[in-house]
């Protein structure tokens, strides 16, 4: 059911979230095959005064008003962590396509719900690890592939970033909320990615804001090939601003910084069979080339590297982590 039957991908937002004008907004302006045509939010002045800045021209006054919205083919999911699941089988339901922001579910078994429902749908739903589509991850795994690394022996991923608001959604248990979550869900989808199969959890060690949030995680991994891995992120801890990825084979290893935001500076090194090099990339945003890809999935159907196949290794990844940890895994909302 892939298709819209026009030339363009007719896209309305859920909520006037922080990151839609970097996600989805802007790269948009920039291609023929996208418009953002609807918004809605909890608030309805905050959803005009958001079309207005925005150049939308249609404001619904409740999400399940955008969804049900003939004039547009797919929706944009923003929305807390717990109610991801709950819009995407809204959207699908009503015969939109979706790109949804990661984690796509709350759970490994939500994840298993959308990718049945997807599958019947015929529709596409991408979750939005948008660091995936861009040419640094690419290259990446191209070099992983060759060879010139020799067979892994270990992949470690770490995001660290400052959030000093508690009073933000990513401290709340109710809304999916959690280190492990946020900036997790990136370290567990590099390491995944990268370490080219999906890994056994040994260990895992919280550092809490409360009794069921982490505000920091690290984790041991096992591959099913042999090779070990670790995921390291927080959003408040020592460990105050940390990007990066590393992997290591018998022959070589690379170091990559800030592959989960690399417009914004990043820096590839590689060291094997006694050479090193460093190699660079354009600044055109991995959001727009997550956008190019959406758009070729819904108008030609070609693939996406994201689907909810792909969200529900994830999930049982992180799901695996906060048990092992001693924490409750998240719930929809």
């Amino acid at each position: 059911m892939t298709g819209t039957g026009t030339s363009r991908v007719r896209i309305g937002v859920l909520g006037a979230a922080h990151i839609a004008p970097m996600a989805l907004i802007n790269p948009a302006k920039q291609n023929s095959e996208v418009v953002v045509s609807a918004v809605a939010a909890r608030n309805p002045q905050r959803a005009q005064t958001f079309a207005q800045k925005y150049g939308i021209p249609t404001v619904h006054d409740s999400y399940a008003a955008l969804v049900a919205d003939p004039g547009i083919d797919a929706v944009y999911n923003p929305l807390p962590n717990a109610m991801h699941g709950r819009w995407t089988r809204a959207a699908l339901a009503a015969g939109k396509h979706v790109m949804c922001e990661k984690p796509l579910t709350a759970n490994a078994a939500e994840a298993r719900e959308i990718a049945a429902l997807a599958d019947e749908s015929g529709l596409i739903v991408m979750e939005a690890f948008h660091y995936r589509y861009h040419p640094l991850a690419l290259r990446i795994e191209e070099i992983i592939a060759s060879g010139e690394l020799g067979a892994l022996t270990r992949v470690e991923a770490t995001l660290c970033y400052p959030l000093p608001k508690f009073s933000d959604i990513r401290y709340d248990y109710a809304l999916g909320g959690g280190a492990l979550m946020d900036a997790g869900c990136y370290t567990v989808h590099m390491a995944r990615t990268f370490g080219g199969e999906t890994p056994e959890v040994v260990s895992a060690q919280a550092k809490l804001h409360d009794p069921r949030i982490d505000r920091a995680m690290t984790a041991e991994l096992r591959f099913p090939s042999g090779h070990t891995g670790q995921i390291h992120c927080s959003i408040w801890s020592s460990d105050v601003l940390r990007m990066s990825a590393r992997v290591i084979g018998e022959r070589g290893h690379l170091h990559a910084i800030n592959p989960p935001m690399p417009q914004l500076g990043h820096w590839l090194s590689v060291r094997a069979n006694g050479s090193r090099r460093a190699e660079r990339f354009g600044r055109r945003t991995s959001y727009a080339y997550q956008l190019d890809a959406f758009a070729a999935a819904v108008l030609r159907n070609e693939p996406v590297k994201t689907p909810p196949q792909d969200a529900i290794e994830n999930m049982t990844v992180i799901d695996a982590i906060y048990r092992a940890a001693g924490l409750p895994l998240r719930e929809p909302a």
